[in-house]
């Protein structure tokens, strides 16, 4: 996306083979160690300390630190579940499969859907538990070092409801990025 945001995980093939085990942690560990994922921990871990978001983190260079090193877990966490641990153990291919074609409203539904729907490494479509399930560890995992006061069975929820929403989201994104880099670049590219 505008030649810096990476869209490792997106295909506009919809019968792409399935990825085998070491193309997933590829997959994993070239999204979760790119340099803009970093660059994102860092910019929330500003807006965290700017809000004073997770008091119990403190300020100055250590609290800055202490956020940081939590965003970027949440990153690399949830890219580990989502895109390599849960795909390889239940054989579903984590990338998002781009519609790119029909009506604006049929591609709205299936962007949104695509977090809960997966492609099988048999072929055929099932539910995404990879997302599910890695959203939900991902949140129980962050109770190991966000502070005392911003852990818990509610909080893990929320975090993993937030993590789905934000997946849901991105899914949208995945869908129409392509057409809007289009119409807004390539426009003008061609009347020069």
């Amino acid at each position: 996306m505008l030649r810096v945001v990476p869209q490792f995980g997106v295909t506009s093939r919809q019968n792409a083979p399935p990825l085998a085990t070491a193309e997933k942690f590829h997959l994993f560990a070239k999204s979760a160690f790119d340099p803009v994922t970093v660059g994102i921990a860092g910019l929330q871990a500003g807006l965290g300390q700017a809000t004073d978001e997770f008091p119990g983190y403190g300020q100055g260079a250590q609290g800055y630190g202490k956020r940081f090193g939590a965003s970027l877990a949440d990153e690399v966490s949830s890219g580990f579940w989502t895109n390599f641990f849960f795909p390889v153990l239940l054989k579903e291919d984590p990338r998002y499969f781009r519609l790119g074609e029909g009506s604006i409203k049929h591609r709205i539904l299936y962007g949104l859907g695509q977090e809960f729907v997966a492609h099988s490494d048999r072929g055929g479509r099932t539910f995404n538990f990879s997302n599910v399930l890695g959203a939900f560890a991902t949140g129980g995992i962050s109770n190991l070092y966000y502070p005392s006061n911003d852990r818990g069975a509610g909080l893990t929820l929320s975090r993993s409801a937030i993590s789905i929403g934000y997946g849901t989201a991105g899914g949208l994104f995945d869908e129409f990025w392509p057409d809007i880099n289009g119409r807004l670049f390539h426009k003008h590219e061609k009347s020069k």
